[in-house]
C-alpha cells in the first residue's frame, strides 16, 4: 500500500510540473507583455492570478478561504504567511486581488520559463548574503512607494525540518511595515504541506484551506517595536495552525 502511495505521489508531482509548464506556455505572451514596464504590473498581477488558479485547479485542488477582513482597493499591505510548499506562491496570488510583489529566494529564477517571469517581477534575495538582503530591502521600499503591496514569507524559506509546524520569523517584513506604516496582513495556509510538500514521494489533490486574519496595524510603532510585532504576528498564525477555524 505504501509503495502504491509513493508511486501516485511521484506521478502527481510530475503532473504538477506539467500543469505549471502548460499554464506558463499558454499565458506566456500575456506575461511577457505585462512585464515590459513597471506601470504594467497591475495587469501582470491579474494574469498571475489566472495562472495560479489554472495550476491550483489543474492539480485537483480547491481553495477554501475564510476571511476576517476584506482588503481595500488601492491600499498597501504587508502580506505574510507560513511557508511549507511551492504552492504557497499560487495560493497567495489566488487569495488576494491587491497587487503585491513577492520577496523570494533567487534559486527559483533557474526554473525554465517560470524563472524568467519570476526574475522580472519578484524581488530576489540570497538570504545568505547580507548585501543581497540590503538590496532586496531597498527594492521593496521602491515598490511600496509606487503604491503596491509586498509579500514576504517571514520564516525565510521552508524549514529544513519538515516536521516543524512553524519556524521562527525574520525581521524584514516587520521592519518594512513599520517604516512605511502599512498594516501586516497575515494568512495561514493549512494544507499546502499535505498537497505538495518538499518530499518527492508525498502529496496529492484535495482542499487548500486559507485563513485570512484581521489586519495588525503599525500606526505609531517604531523599529523598537518590530520584535513585538513579529511575535504577535507569529502567534496569530501559530494559533490557527494549532486550532484551525476553517
Amino acid at each position: 500500500m505504501k509503495l502504491i502511495q509513493q508511486i501516485f505521489a511521484a506521478l502527481y508531482r510530475v503532473w504538477f510540473y506539467l500543469i505549471v509548464a502548460l499554464a506558463t506556455i499558454l499565458l506566456f505572451p500575456f506575461l511577457v507583455i505585462s512585464i515590459l514596464k513597471n506601470s504594467c504590473y497591475p495587469f501582470f498581477f491579474k494574469v498571475a492570478r489566472t495562472w495560479s488558479a489554472f495550476i491550483i485547479y489543474g492539480i485537483g485542488c480547491y481553495p477554501v478561504i475564510k476571511r476576517e477582513v476584506n482588503y481595500k482597493k488601492g491600499k498597501s499591505y504587508m502580506f505574510v504567511a507560513n511557508h511549507t510548499s511551492m504552492t504557497d506562491i499560487m495560493l497567495m496570488f489566488y487569495a488576494t486581488k491587491n497587487p503585491f510583489v513577492f520577496v523570494g529566494k533567487k534559486e527559483l529564477a533557474k526554473i525554465p520559463l517560470f524563472g524568467y517571469i519570476y526574475k522580472r517581477t519578484c524581488i530576489l534575495v540570497d538570504r545568505g548574503n547580507n548585501k543581497s538582503r540590503v538590496e532586496a530591502f531597498r527594492r521593496a521600499e521602491i515598490r511600496l512607494n509606487e503604491g503596491l503591496s509586498v509579500c514576504i514569507f517571514p520564516e525565510g524559506g521552508v524549514p529544513e525540518d519538515l516536521s516543524l509546524l512553524l519556524d521562527e520569523f525574520k525581521d524584514g517584513a516587520f521592519r518594512l511595515s513599520i517604516e512605511h506604516q502599512i498594516p501586516i496582513a497575515p494568512m495561514t495556509f493549512h494544507d499546502n504541506k499535505k498537497r505538495f510538500p518538499y518530499s518527492f514521494f508525498k502529496g496529492g489533490p484535495g482542499k487548500m484551506r486559507v485563513k485570512v486574519h484581521k489586519l495588525i496595524p503599525t500606526e505609531n510603532l517604531t523599529l523598537e517595536n518590530r520584535k513585538e510585532l513579529k511575535k504577535k504576528t507569529r502567534e496569530v498564525i501559530l494559533g490557527e495552525l494549532l486550532e484551525p477555524t476553517v
